[in-house]
């Protein structure tokens, strides 16, 4: 079983791990390529070549990126390629103890048997703005009721999905970020977190 770890001084690449982010390095691979997202072939191509050390880069949070990466999500192969990758971080491939990891499905598919989870939510306007806000810090003006509707199709999309759909673990506690800033978020976090990570690195010594 996965212990995630919360400490603020081991947030880094090594132990910190995004679904969302690899959906887009795949999505940004393929629009690279001229190809199609939406595209079994064209997707799984690029899943197979994901570049991780790419993570970092700005593009991927681009509005273009970020709906090509919605239609490869889609593509059954292409979880199932990106569920070897992230099984592998979990189980310690990155050389760490523990892992955090986030993501739709990672309480419920990706590790469903981890000491810790989180449903982290937020009303979906708050939602919206914070994403407005970014696109906006990344030089993309984009009208914010335009932000808020494609958050909501996404949302419907991903509830509605046959494979991994997105929703809570019976087993995760909701934390909602709607009314907290970044600081009370991450403490929030920490305070549902660290006794249950405490108990499950105790019961291994």
């Amino acid at each position: 079983k996965t212990a995630y770890e919360i400490r603020p001084r081991d947030w880094s690449s090594d132990v910190c791990s995004s679904d969302l982010v690899l959906y887009r390095l795949v999505a940004l691979g393929v629009l690279e390529s001229g190809d199609t997202p939406s595209s079994e072939e064209h997707a799984l191509k690029s899943a197979r070549a994901i570049a991780l050390s790419r993570a970092g880069e700005p593009t991927l949070r681009s509005d273009v990126v970020g709906r090509a990466a919605s239609a490869v999500a889609a593509i059954p192969a292409v979880r199932g390629v990106l569920l070897d990758v992230q099984h592998n971080f979990a189980a310690g491939s990155h050389g760490k103890r523990g892992a955090v990891i986030d993501g739709r499905d990672i309480g419920t598919v990706i590790c469903p048997d981890a000491c810790a989870k989180l449903f982290v939510d937020a009303r979906s306007e708050v939602r919206a703005h914070r994403r407005w806000l970014e696109l906006n810090g990344l030089g993309i003006a984009r009208e914010e009721q335009a932000v808020l509707s494609e958050l909501l199709a996404r949302d419907a999309a991903d509830r509605a999905r046959a494979i991994s759909p997105l929703k809570q673990a019976p087993d995760a506690d909701l934390l909602d970020t709607s009314d907290l800033s970044i600081d009370a978020a991450f403490a929030a976090a920490l305070a549902l977190v660290e006794p249950k990570v405490n108990t499950a690195l105790a019961a291994r010594l």
